[in-house]
Parts: C-alpha cells; sequence; structure tokens
C-alpha cells in the first residue's frame, strides 16, 4: 500500500486536474506514479514537462527506455522497471534488447556506450570524468545527445525515488529484477 494517497482527477481541481486528464489520455488510465507525484501540482508539472520535452529530443526514445530499465534496476526500483519495459517494447524494442538493457548491456555499440555512460552517472553520483564525455561522442553521441542522456537519467532517478519513497504500486506487468 501506498505511503502517500494516489489522488484522481476526480479529487483535484485547476491545474493538477488538467496534467491528470493528459496522462490518462497518453497512456488510456492514470498510472500510480502520477496518482502519487500529484499530490504535489509543482512536482506533477515538473515531471510530466521533463518527460514531454524530453520525448520531444534528439535521443530516441528506444533509447530512453532502455536508459530507464537500467537505471531503475540500479535503484531496485520495480515500478520503473515494470513500467519502462512496457514503453520499450512499444518504441520497439525487442524484449531481448529490454532485458540486456536492465543489465547495462546492448548489441549495438552505441546504445551500450550510453547505458555504460548512465549507470557510471548513476554510480558515482554525476561525477564522471572527461574520458567518460568523450567516450560517448567517439560513440556517435553530439554534445546535444549527451546533455539528454543526463537529463534521461535525473529523470529517472527522480521517478525512481518517488516509487521507492512512497511504495507506489506497481501496475504494470511485473519485471524480475537481475540483482535479486
Amino acid at each position: 500500500m501506498s505511503r502517500i494517497p494516489l489522488l484522481t482527477a476526480n479529487e483535484t481541481s485547476g491545474e493538477r486536474q488538467q496534467l491528470l486528464a493528459q496522462i490518462h489520455g497518453a497512456f488510456g488510465a492514470t498510472p500510480a506514479m502520477f496518482r502519487a507525484v500529484a499530490n504535489s501540482p509543482a512536482a506533477l508539472k515538473s515531471m510530466w514537462g521533463s518527460f514531454g520535452a524530453l520525448g520531444a529530443g534528439s535521443i530516441p526514445a528506444r533509447l530512453g527506455e532502455q536508459i530507464a530499465v537500467a537505471v531503475a534496476e540500479r535503484n531496485a526500483c520495480h515500478y520503473c522497471l515494470a513500467a519502462h519495459t512496457v514503453l520499450g517494447r512499444k518504441a520497439g524494442a525487442s524484449a531481448e534488447e529490454m532485458a540486456a538493457a536492465q543489465r547495462g548491456e546492448s548489441a549495438d555499440p552505441q546504445t551500450a556506450a550510453a547505458l555504460h555512460f548512465a549507470l557510471q552517472l548513476v554510480e558515482a553520483r554525476g561525477q564522471v570524468g572527461a574520458g567518460d564525455v568523450q567516450a560517448l561522442r567517439d560513440a556517435g553521441f553530439s554534445d546535444e545527445q549527451a546533455v539528454e542522456i543526463v537529463a534521461h537519467v535525473a529523470l529517472n532517478l527522480f521517478t525512481n525515488y518517488v516509487n521507492l519513497a512512497f511504495d507506489v504500486p506497481v501496475d504494470f506487468p511485473a519485471v524480475r529484477l537481475h540483482r535479486s
């Protein structure tokens, strides 16, 4: 059971209600994570806005979802692992590719470089070196894309922490953590 109320659009008003309606429209339901975050209109606006902005960025959705499952695995976030596995499949990744990404791996060298960098960010709390950034460039990523990879990691840390701190119930098909 969640440690914080899971609000619905009917229980809110104004901008918060409008955001929950947009989220419901995008998913066909309102995922529990957003219902938990709706306790703070500012946090909901920030989270939903970040998803929208990064969705329109230069990093393909598929890679964004692969980064998300790698970060979720590292943080043992069952909710994000389940949600982003579904979203990764919708973005065109195979089940095998999502399972590999969960382990921080990919047969594609560019994707592998992005996942390696993303997990370095998590492990080193952002304190990566110039060589780590250069490795992204060497793999074919632009500086714009390097910044977006950091943004994807940061957004996923936010969502992981929300789900872990508030014990948000998983409302996507469960995916087993590799580390458990």
